[in-house]
């Protein structure tokens, strides 16, 4: 029996795969609290999937997913920390971030044959709504922060891949060994 490759599993488990159209594209914001049920299923949606990919993949980093990267086009997406609750967006966007940044390795479930140094500033702030239109502003710092800004792109149809510095190539997930680590950040970051 042929094993899978990651991109493979994850393709196999409803994950839109780099190419796609959808991936490119700018995701539609929800008009809350008119469309609350269809952003509720696509919430339902992101996290049964979410489920699925962890049962495959253990994520000690946390991980997340938009709406696009299950075929959908609206601007949601759910992210799951190491430690914690899962956060959900709606129509989100980053109204502020740090100048401080730093460049980690990160990878992307829409292609998890590799991953990739990416500057990410250390905290941003993030509007977004609930699913009856209050709006929120949130902040996140470090690891959250690169997670929530990782997410937030795949809304506007940008993949890590476009953040990394010129010059700079995707490692194949086999040489990457930040497999089950945690983020690392230095005191004081």
């Amino acid at each position: 029996m042929k094993t899978l490759s990651p991109a493979e599993q994850m393709r196999s488990l409803g994950i839109a795969q780099e190419g796609e159209t959808i991936l490119s594209e700018t995701a539609r914001y929800f008009d809350l609290s008119a469309e609350a049920e269809d952003a509720r299923r696509v919430v339902a949606q992101l996290v049964s999937t979410l489920e699925r990919v962890g049962q495959v993949h253990t994520f000690a980093k946390g991980m997340g997913l938009a709406a696009p990267q299950i075929n959908i086009g609206r601007a949601a997406a759910v992210i799951h920390p190491p430690e914690g609750d899962t956060i959900t967006l709606l129509n989100p966007r980053i109204i502020d971030q740090a100048s401080e940044t730093d460049e980690q390795y990160e990878g992307c479930l829409s292609f998890f044959d590799v991953r990739g140094m990416v500057p990410r500033p250390l905290r941003i702030e993030v509007e977004h709504q609930d699913a009856n239109g209050t709006l929120r502003i949130t902040e996140f710092e470090r690891g959250m922060a690169r997670l929530v800004a990782h997410e937030i792109d795949h809304l506007n149809g940008v993949l890590y891949r476009e953040r990394m510095r010129p010059g700079v190539e995707p490692i194949p997930v086999a040489q990457y060994k930040g497999t089950g680590q945690s983020w690392r950040y230095q005191p004081g970051s």
